[in-house]
């Protein structure tokens, strides 16, 4: 099965620029392994070495977060779409901008 995986930006540098790769699975922790074997270094930036999906990456499967589903071994359909998101936080070097 076939399904279309996303990359971010930081991440594209795996893939040879490319910002979506199709890849065969029938889970997401299949998909990532497919990945990995075909664009070296993408399961280290995804899994941890338990193979959970690690803090600040988010991986959502048609718009869904995998982690309200199976995680890594939610099932996926040909023609699925899965987005690799990296968790934003911030606020350490803004500016105070409560009144005064």
């Amino acid at each position: 099965m076939a399904v279309l995986v996303r990359f971010p930006t930081p991440l594209r540098k795996l893939t040879g620029g490319q910002a979506e790769v199709s890849v065969e699975g029938a889970s997401i922790r299949d998909v990532i392994e497919n990945l990995d074997r075909a664009h070296k270094g993408v399961r280290d930036q995804i899994l941890d070495d338990s193979g959970s999906i690690r803090r600040f990456i988010n991986l959502f499967l048609n718009g869904e977060d995998v982690r309200y589903l199976k995680g890594p071994d939610t099932s996926v359909q040909s023609g699925d779409k899965i987005s690799i998101v990296p968790a934003i936080a911030g606020g350490a070097g803004l500016p105070d901008l409560r009144p005064r």
